[in-house]
């Protein structure tokens, strides 16, 4: 059979050079994979049947080509030939080669297989350039191969990395490339720059059908500049690498255009994707993300919040044990995460415990002490917290004056203190806002743990940032689709309908329940002194407690015989 597949590749060489092709065909009847150029092919590779591709008909006014290929998760090989060497072939998801055109090439071939034991649904274009486009990767030092078209991409938690080789200048067929590092004046490819793009997939969307269609709008350089949105532009004197914030469970796509800005020309990298998790894990794999202990934590933590949204004034010490329970376990997650190797199961219980105490604490100290403007000040910081991480949530976050760790948390705080600040003079209109805002906000979170939303990254942006010394350097942009619009209808009619009902039902009524620790002195006092009171003639604890212990006793004393035991005197 190999035999037979060098002995056509031989008679398709001698063939006369004709015009590119204009549609996709199937497989030869010789088992080859034909390609078009600018044409996108989808085909399936099997581990025990590599395929053998084929590109005829090359312009000659194409200087080099990119042929890519993609599959979902499972990974594939391309290589220039069928022996694979580190420096001829490539293997992943999203993987490319750059065929550097000889005078009078008008055929390509290259080599197609993978190592997975189940079929892999591969989707693959080849892409043709001029001698006056740049190269993708034509500078690489840091990868395997000669020339890397390839986008690298790694991930965490916290943050999904990109790297990619630097692009060289453009050259004719049969002359030699510019050298890359002689010289970074005008003539050279320091010149270059680089535009990098990010794309969303649609939310919730894991389908390999999805990802292969989008990846259509982000090959060649018209589509990606129409579809993705430009995140930064690198210069050649700029680090090849890019940080953006990792988005569980959502697709997202990344692609570099180098452009030429002296001739106006660009060619496109090899896109890659991720969804920060990964599809073959047993635990935490991208069909099951959300835990059942993150479903538990946060379906209740947002029924006491739809009960604090709306009643929240009205019940006060509910609201402090709301708002104690808010500060005291977002602190101590950050604290243990940071300090500790627990999993995450543990943090999250700890962290409700951890919470708990701190409502407690704050109930307590202002049933013993009654300091209002304590209490509020912490009413007010949770508020100004969520209206700060809502102004970083905006491209604002993005500026790179707030990629100083000191400029952004001072920023940060100096809003969240402000708030209560404004609001001192009408601190009943402070209360009410706060239950209406963050009250429904953890409805939204609870969404979050059954169906993605982007607005949950309104405050989980800023516990990665406290949590990872390295996220300052990550661009947190996030998509905003139809699953966003809705809840963000949702949490707007939440608050401002919890806002108007206690409004209007606290109109007339005290700012504020009175010190209770007082009232219950006061009450303590009068039943002291009003001997018309029933409670005045109770015993005091200490004689009722002695009272209790002498029944006691008495039900393990031995009951005295009855009758006379001394003898009769005579």
């Amino acid at each position: 059979m190999g035999l037979l597949r060098l002995l056509v590749l031989a008679v398709l060489a001698s063939e006369p050079r004709m015009a590119g092709g204009a549609e996709t065909v199937g497989n030869s009847s010789e088992g080859l994979l034909e390609f078009y150029i600018g044409k996108f092919r989808y085909f399936k590779l099997n581990r025990l049947s590599p395929e053998d591709a084929i590109l005829r008909h090359i312009s000659s006014n194409a200087s080099f080509l990119i042929f890519q290929i993609h599959s979902q998760y499972q990974n594939t090989t391309i290589s220039f030939s069928k022996t694979l060497l580190r420096n001829t072939s490539g293997t992943g998801t999203d993987r490319g080669l750059v065929f550097i055109l000889r005078p009078e090439q008008s055929m390509c071939t290259w080599h197609l297989e993978t190592l997975d034991a189940e079929p892999v649904q591969n989707m693959a274009i080849p892409l043709t350039y001029s001698e006056r486009d740049p190269v993708p990767g034509g500078c690489n030092l840091e990868f395997d191969l000669d020339i890397d078209p390839n986008i690298y991409l790694e991930y965490n938690f916290f943050e999904t990395t990109i790297k990619f080789a630097p692009a060289n200048l453009g050259y004719a067929r049969g002359t030699n490339p510019l050298p890359c590092d002689i010289g970074t004046g005008r003539d050279s490819r320091w010149r270059l720059l680089y535009d990098v793009y990010q794309y969303f997939l649609p939310e919730n969307d894991l389908t390999q059908e999805a990802l292969l269609k989008h990846l259509q709008r982000m090959a060649e350089v018209p589509q990606v500049k129409a579809n993705a949105i430009k995140v930064v532009t690198l210069t050649a004197n700029d680090k090849t690498s890019v940080s953006f914030s990792s988005l569980r469970g959502q697709g997202v796509l990344y692609n570099v255009i180098v452009r030429d800005p002296l001739l106006n020309t660009s060619a496109a990298y090899v896109p890659a994707h991720t969804y920060a998790c990964s599809f073959e894990a047993k635990e935490g794999n991208c069909s099951s993300l959300r835990r059942v202990s993150t479903k538990v934590f946060f379906t209740l933590f947002a029924l006491l919040g739809l009960f604090i949204c709306f009643f929240g004034h009205r019940f006060w010490k509910t609201e402090l044990f709301f708002i104690g329970f808010i500060f005291m376990g977002f602190f101590f997650y950050v604290l243990i995460t940071r300090l500790t190797l627990l999993t995450y199961d543990v943090r999250l219980i700890l962290t409700a415990v951890a919470g708990s105490v701190g409502g407690i604490l704050l109930v307590a100290a202002w049933w013993r002490f009654g300091i209002l403007l304590f209490c509020m000040l912490c009413v007010g910081l949770v508020l100004g917290f969520l209206i700060s991480s809502v102004m970083f949530f905006t491209p604002l976050g993005n500026l790179k004056i707030f990629q100083d760790d000191g400029v952004f948390w001072v920023t940060f705080s100096c809003i969240a203190v402000i708030i209560p600040v404004v609001f001192m003079g009408c601190l009943r209109i402070l209360n009410i806002l706060t239950c209406g805002f963050i009250g429904s906000y953890s409805v939204v979170l609870a969404f979050d743990s059954y169906l993605y939303t982007s607005l949950s990254y309104i405050t989980l942006k800023v516990l990665k940032r406290a949590l990872n010394v390295d996220f300052h350097r990550a661009f947190a942009t996030v998509p905003f689709q139809t699953n966003d619009f809705i809840i963000l209808a949702v949490w707007g009619m939440l608050a401002v309908s919890g806002i108007t009902l206690q409004i209007r039902r606290e109109r007339g009524r005290p700012f504020f329940p009175p010190h209770p620790y007082k009232l219950w002195k006061r009450e303590r006092e009068r039943r002291v002194t009003n001997i018309l009171d029933p409670s005045y003639h109770i015993p005091p604890l200490r004689e009722r407690l002695c009272g209790q212990l002498t029944q006691i006793k008495e039900l393990f004393r031995k009951e005295q015989p009855a009758g006379e035991r001394t003898p009769l005197l005579l």
